[in-house]
């Protein structure tokens, strides 16, 4: 939907499962369009389209693309961003570390971005720009050469002249949000800065990098970092990143104690991962890969943690117990920054995927109900900064 300002608000939907074009249209009509009726009836809806890359394939048959350009226009919605992260399954196996492959090192990647970009060109309305997220590049234990990194530098430009190609053709503003999160290639603020500096010492004085490379800002992801908005705004600021587009999302956050520690094995689960950064009272961070990993260090290490900011997305709207809190001051500190400059980014994607895994004290009734939840606190809060 549109806000003020030109800004475009949607949920993702990679919370449903679909990895054919006919299981993803599938979704769309039985619970994208019941989400509309209950936030957006009768004004245009948008849509934050996940598309993996057999459905992409798919949608990419002219009649197919077409009946579905038809199908948007006949039910007044639209698409302005698409959700490139996820290559292949994304619900009901194990993703994990898969979740990255193939990356940045890969043609596969490239390629199916540039297709994403080809859909996205039919797809945005006119006056619109339209965004994909992606992949930090790679999972940090997938690289291991400097051979590898110099190759996601190379794969992400080629992409970058693709875009330009397409943007030019289309007559439409197209721009990639690569997506720091924990434990990956990118994964801070500070990571991601470096990298869009290689990329400009490597393309001098070349505006298609501003124009069509930017960063999707997860705000689960940089919370579990124990980043702060402010500074990381800044820092893409003076390195002249663009922000594609912003996820609004929250992390579990902890006081790791024993009887906590015990109460948060409901959340280990095989499909996705759920990385933990660990404070400890003297501000160190300890990195584990896994809940599970955490869970199971030795008591003589887990005794020096303070606080844990866990990579398990939970409701936006979630209220918080005693013993579970969440990083939605996080994304309350980027909704403010929004509010003062709203030129900042103009794409909003709320992406709680993981309402399959969730302890059931965490659902509402059901994956509709939860979403129109979402729709409700995120406009809410918008509307108290006037951007909605």
């Amino acid at each position: 939907m549109q806000l003020n300002h030109g800004l475009h608000l949607a949920y993702c939907t990679n919370i449903h499962r679909g990895e054919s074009w006919a299981q993803t249209f599938d979704t769309l009509q039985q619970y994208t369009l019941a989400v509309r009726d209950r936030v957006s009836k009768g004004k245009p809806y948008a849509i934050g389209l996940r598309l993996g890359a057999d459905a992409a394939r798919e949608l990419s048959d002219p009649e197919t693309l077409a009946s579905f350009r038809r199908w948007l226009d006949r039910e007044n919605c639209y698409v302005f961003t698409i959700n490139g992260f996820p290559y292949g399954k994304f619900h009901g196996t194990r993703v994990k570390e898969q979740v990255y492959a193939p990356d940045w090192t890969t043609h596969e990647r490239v390629e199916y971005t540039n297709l994403l970009f080809n859909l996205l060109a039919e797809l945005v309305p006119f006056g619109i720009e339209g965004s994909v997220s992606t992949v930090p590049c790679s999972f940090k234990e997938f690289i291991t050469s400097g051979e590898q990194v110099a190759a996601m530098r190379a794969n992400v430009w080629r992409c970058v002249e693709h875009i330009a190609r397409v943007s030019e053709s289309s007559g439409k503003k197209l721009h990639l949000g690569l997506e720091p999160e924990p434990l990956c290639f990118l994964e801070t603020s500070s990571e991601t800065a470096l990298f869009f500096d290689q990329m400009r010492d490597e393309n001098p004085g070349d505006s298609r990098l501003r124009e069509h490379l930017g960063v999707n800002y997860d705000t689960c992801h940089l919370a579990v970092e124990f980043e702060h908005p402010a500074d990381v705004l800044r820092r893409f600021r003076d390195h002249d990143i663009r922000v594609s587009k912003l996820h609004f999302s929250s992390a579990l956050k902890v006081l790791a104690d024993a009887a906590t520690r015990v109460a948060l094995r409901s959340f280990c689960e095989p499909v996705y991962f759920h990385q933990v950064v660990a404070r400890s009272a003297d501000g160190g961070l300890t990195r584990y890969r896994d809940l599970d990993v955490a869970l199971d260090s030795p008591p003589s290490i887990l005794n020096h943690a303070d606080e844990w900011r866990i990579h398990f997305h939970v409701p936006l709207h979630f209220e918080p117990s005693t013993m579970f809190r969440t990083t939605r001051d996080h994304l309350e500190g980027v909704m403010d920054a929004l509010a003062a400059e709203p030129n900042l980014c103009s794409h909003i994607e709320m992406e709680t995927y993981t309402w399959e895994v969730m302890p059931p004290e965490l659902k509402n009734r059901s994956v509709v109900d939860q979403l129109v939840a979402e729709y409700d606190w995120t406009l809410g809060e918008l509307r108290v900064r006037g951007l909605a």
